[in-house]
């Protein structure tokens, strides 16, 4: 197999990556189009240093679950790093001769033609990523606590028995007491379990909490009614900084809060909202906008706005509840990059 030049200025290659699981898939082509190399490398540190310690390139890889580190691998080397949205990529994503070599190709020859046909995403930094697993991991847990909590409700009701209805702390425990003697050794554990869990959600929160104190935005973010540190932080850590968009209304489209287009000539359909992006932040926006429109939501400009939205039926409150989190994920970045706080009607304060 051809080795990656050592010595010398950029000769115009570029690289193209499939990641895989444990090994990925490379090609390298010239100014030309013409492949000059392809070859495997493990996915180490050592094994990128290896095939890719030569002369500055431009590679590109689409965004995945390993993307990040080998990102910051590549560019550590000099590389210029593309990391392509992989939503974008139909070319490659549906064609009906898909693998690993002729992805590797496409991606090489995408980026040797026009960035820009690669959507190019922005990672976090290795310190953000490492601040959002705390995020992710107690979202982990919660996820693990329900299915145990409508598990064990589940058993219990085929015997006429209901469990709690609050989840607290001490909900196995509480459970635990008024349940028959017969279904003790089928549900004690699972209890037991639940309210493990919950302390360890707790010890997350905690965690949460001074993270939201790491990050002086969040208390501008935390002064609009609804949204929470957890959603504060959240959001922060997903856009990694402000300066990366030019207009606060592109946050929206970012997280997949605005409607998918599909305009051919005279036909333009009212499409559903596009759901790229990350959806656990777009999941807390979404509750936010709940709790906004709901009957504990303080009056303000956007609650009014949304409420109008609602009118209409179910349907229509839907609508209005996806509406009002896309407007609060623009309001959100506003906030960031201005360093105001929140005006519940902005029109009078001004």
């Amino acid at each position: 197999m051809k080795k990656l030049s050592k010595v010398g200025k950029p000769v115009g290659e570029t690289i193209g990556i499939d990641v895989g699981d444990k090994v990925s898939r490379y090609c390298v082509v010239d100014a030309e189009g013409e492949v000059v190399e392809e070859g495997t490398f493990r996915n180490q540190a050592s094994s990128i240093e290896k095939h890719f310690g030569g002369a500055r390139r431009r590679i590109a890889l689409e965004a995945g679950g390993q993307s990040a580190w080998i990102a910051r691998e590549l560019t550590g080397l000099g590389h210029e790093v593309i990391v392509a949205n992989a939503r974008e990529l139909k070319w490659i994503t549906r064609s009906d001769s898909k693998n690993d070599a002729v992805d590797a190709r496409k991606l090489a020859l995408l980026a040797r033609a026009d960035v820009r046909l690669l959507a190019p995403v922005e990672h976090r930094t290795a310190g953000q990523q490492a601040e959002i697993g705390v995020v992710r991991a107690r979202d982990a847990i919660l996820r693990a606590r329900t299915l145990l909590i409508n598990s064990a409700r589940g058993i219990a009701k085929g015997f006429g028995v209901r469990l709690p209805k609050s989840i607290t702390a001490t909900f196995g425990k509480r459970a635990l007491a008024d349940l028959p003697a017969m279904l003790g050794p089928a549900l004690a554990a699972v209890l037991e379990q639940i309210d493990a869990l919950s302390h360890r959600i707790a010890g997350y929160d905690q965690q949460v909490g001074k993270l939201a104190a790491a990050h002086p935005e969040v208390q501008r973010l935390t002064s609009i009614p609804g949204v929470g540190p957890l959603t504060a932080v959240t959001f922060t850590l997903t856009l990694g900084r402000a300066e990366r968009f030019a207009h606060s209304r592109d946050v929206a489209g970012f997280l997949g809060l605005r409607p998918r287009q599909r305009q051919s000539g005279a036909r333009d359909p009212q499409l559903g909202i596009s759901k790229s992006g990350d959806p656990y932040l777009r999941k807390l926006l979404v509750q936010c906008a709940h709790h906004i429109l709901g009957h504990f939501g303080k009056d303000s400009a956007l609650r009014q706005w949304g409420l109008a939205k609602a009118e209409g039926g179910k349907k229509a409150t839907l609508r209005a509840i996806v509406a009002v989190a896309r407007k609060l994920s623009v309001l959100l970045h506003h906030l960031w990059v201005t360093g105001e706080s929140f005006k519940p009607f902005p029109q009078t304060a001004a």
